[in-house]
């Protein structure tokens, strides 16, 4: 079928919406009219640094309504409103152990550029196009893999929940699934954009008794009291391990960094009390540390964490629950563009003026 696209025709490159053709749904997949797809930094690195085959149509965060499933598909059906989230195997190791993010052909599936059967389902004039996380939202339509399709609750607003299977997701997930700090703990969360922000909410959630929000933007820090950080702390204004220190009496318990800037990942890990663990998520350059004096002295644990080590079929309905008793709100986080605004959205969210944007399909 035809539908219209995205295409990254090369390194940089401006976005551009063409005509492609997208084959349909084999016996274990699903064809989902998208709806609407968030815009995440994965993407932009994909575009920029090269870490999928071009040329490509990126997107992951896509959320859409089922309009035809393949033979043996048994989780969904036509009608159905659906979130998109990462690709994975289902039948390593740390899949069937609950840990899809860590599958063992995580990086094949999602970056590789084909499906799982090593096939192409978008093309355009004979030529091949790369897919990416096993989705390629940015498309009007999508084929993706049944583990990659999430059914979600009809009456939630189905534009706003795409974020869901990846950014959101990646924040609030490292906090309840793989952090899970303690009632009455606390944690630093280190950058507060819509990953950070995603955290804070989740923390909040825990009732951490002190949750700090670190960031070099006032407008970000307000938004994050406004969501349940007790404390902000501006990195350009204050000696941020000096703050911490001082606001949780010796240090925190637990830190998060989403920035992959490595000073300030040395500044999170050093912002712990002894024993305390500090999560990684942003993709990171090369980080120099003294493990005896960062690690061992004080018995202290750095992780990495990927898509907030969530099983999505699971997490993200929880999430909409979350978001729809109010304890959630993640809304606050979006703008909405056009489809055709995509590379505007790209421009603001780099520049900081967009923490979420989300675009809009034509319905």
């Amino acid at each position: 079928m035809k539908i219209k696209a995205a295409v990254t025709q090369g390194q940089g490159e401006p976005f551009k919406i063409e005509e492609v053709e997208l084959e349909g749904p084999k016996s274990d997949e699903v064809l989902v009219k998208i709806v609407a797809t968030g815009v995440c930094h994965t993407d932009a690195v994909a575009r920029d640094q090269g870490i999928t085959p071009y040329p490509a149509v990126l997107g992951h965060e896509g959320a859409g309504i089922v309009e035809q499933v393949g033979d043996s598909v048994e989780t969904v059906k036509p009608g159905d409103h659906v979130v998109l989230s990462f690709a994975y195997c289902g039948h390593c190791e740390n899949c069937l152990t609950g840990h899809p993010a860590y599958c063992m052909v995580f990086n094949e599936l999602n970056f590789g550029g084909r499906m799982r059967d090593n096939s192409h389902r978008l093309s355009r004039q004979g030529e091949k196009l790369s897919t990416f996380f096993g989705q390629s939202s940015f498309g009007t339509y999508a084929v993706a893999n049944e583990r990659s399709v999430v059914k979600v609750d009809p009456e939630a607003d189905l534009a706003l929940l795409g974020p869901l299977g990846c950014g959101i997701q990646t924040g609030s997930g490292t906090v309840l699934n793989a952090l899970k700090p303690e009632f009455g703990s606390s944690i630093a969360i280190f950058g507060a954009g819509a990953v950070g922000l995603s955290a804070i909410m989740a923390a909040a959630i825990t009732e951490c008794r002190y949750i700090i929000a670190v960031d070099i933007h006032d407008s970000r820090l307000e938004l994050a009291k406004e969501l349940g950080a007790t404390h902000v702390i501006n990195g350009r204004k204050e000696d941020v391990i000096e703050a911490i220190r001082g606001i949780t009496r010796g240090g925190t318990r637990y830190a998060l960094d989403t920035t992959g800037v490595p000073p300030v990942i040395l500044q999170a890990l050093r912002s712990l009390k002894p024993l305390g663990r500090l999560a990684v998520v942003g993709v990171t350059p090369d980080l120099t540390l003294n493990v005896h004096e960062d690690l061992m002295a004080e018995g202290k644990t750095m992780t990495g964490v990927i898509e907030g080590d969530a099983v999505p079929q699971i997490f993200i309905p929880q999430l909409v629950e979350y978001y729809r008793d109010g304890r959630f709100p993640f809304d606050k986080l979006v703008k909405f563009y056009d489809f055709e605004d995509i590379n505007q959205g790209f421009e603001d969210s780099k520049q900081g003026h967009a923490i979420k944007p989300i675009l809009k399909f034509p319905s």
